[in-house]
């Protein structure tokens, strides 16, 4: 509590400072009233017009899917599914449920966000704030850059081989023959980090460019440091941005399928590795929502569309509940709020 309350203060200090700063004035711009689209010339309105017809098209393809999901999901969803596990059986659409699927989905989403967090964070505020030696902020850039592209079908590839490796036997259990396998929620879940990493660095990295410069210079002014400016002026400043990165890295996540068939083994049920019980599941394969789906719809092995149908819906929904905590949180505290605290 203490460290919290000069944490705080600090934070006052710094905004009472930054309202002293001289600020230039500002010229009052003269806007031309508003032309007539009729007075465009003819390639623009057509331009314009597709531009409306597009957006118009992509928001009835949304609410079509959303509404589509809706009506199939709830029909087949029941209480059942939530508090069963898979249970294969000939007659599929009546036994089982999706409760392990469900717990992976929340187990593999905890492990990509506690390194994908820390590591966007600390590398946004590096290149940000930093950036030194160029050369190495320039690579950096370019592999942020490049993750983002990558699909996750390579970075499922490629974690297989390296998690299969003998020294990294810690992770996951080994097969029959006594090999490492490398396929665990551990390994799963370092994978998922890096599909969220470059979302958490965008969003961190936009948040600080954006704050005004006199929060930076008040705060030298009163004899900090730029890692302890960093710490208690800058970051707080961002939390709404840095969230909405987090929540994005975990719809990410959640929605990926590659990494959960390759690096996961997408068993229906979890399945241990040996030793103590957390860490055997962590250890272990499992599944989530997505493969889930695949695994039950027409075009899996489960052959039972109802289930994927349910399951379908509630991914849906977790998916349409964490962009609304993005609305949310990007309409919370804004950045023009630190704009007009910074006024004299």
């Amino acid at each position: 509590m203490g460290g919290q309350a000069v944490d705080e203060a600090l934070h006052g200090r710094v905004m009472a400072s930054a309202q002293t700063l001289d600020r230039p004035a500002r010229n009052t711009i003269a806007r031309p009233p508003r032309e007539s689209h009729a007075s465009w010339p003819l390639a623009d309105r057509l331009c314009h017009a597709l531009c409306w017809a597009t957006g118009i098209g992509l928001c009835l393809v949304t609410a079509w899917i959303v509404l589509y999901m809706l009506v199939k999901g709830i029909s087949a969803l029941n209480l059942k599914l939530f508090v069963e596990s898979p249970a294969p059986s000939l007659r599929e659409r009546e036994s089982g449920g999706f409760l392990d699927p469900l717990i992976g989905t929340f187990i593999i989403t905890a492990i990509g966000m506690a390194f994908a967090a820390p590591a966007g964070v600390g590398i946004a505020t590096w290149l940000t704030e930093y950036a030194r030696p160029r050369w190495l902020a320039r690579a950096v850039e370019s592999g942020i850059e490049t993750l983002a592209g990558v699909p996750s079908i390579v970075l499922a590839l490629f974690g297989l081989l390296v998690f299969a490796r003998g020294f990294f036997s810690f992770l996951s259990g080994s097969t029959n023959g006594g090999a490492v396998s490398g396929k665990s929620f551990l390994a799963a879940g370092l994978l998922m980090s890096v599909l969220a990493l470059p979302l958490i660095v965008g969003t961190t990295r936009e948040a600080l460019t954006q704050l005004p410069s006199r929060m930076r210079e008040a705060s030298f002014a009163l004899g900090k440091t730029r890692a302890t400016t960093i710490r208690r002026v800058l970051l707080p400043s961002i939390r709404p941005g840095i969230a909405s990165g987090v929540v994005l890295g975990m719809g990410r996540i959640i929605g990926d399928t590659a990494i959960i068939v390759v690096v996961l083994g997408a068993s229906p049920k979890l399945q241990g590795a040996g030793g103590a019980p957390l860490l055997s599941t962590l250890r272990g394969s499992g599944s989530t929502l997505t493969s889930y789906v695949y695994g039950f719809s027409p075009a899996g092995e489960g052959n039972s569309p109802q289930k994927a149908y349910a399951a379908a819906f509630v991914l849906l929904m977790i998916v349409l509940a964490l962009n609304g905590v993005v609305t949310r949180l990007s309409r919370g505290r804004s950045l023009d709020t630190i704009e007009q605290g910074a006024k004299p």
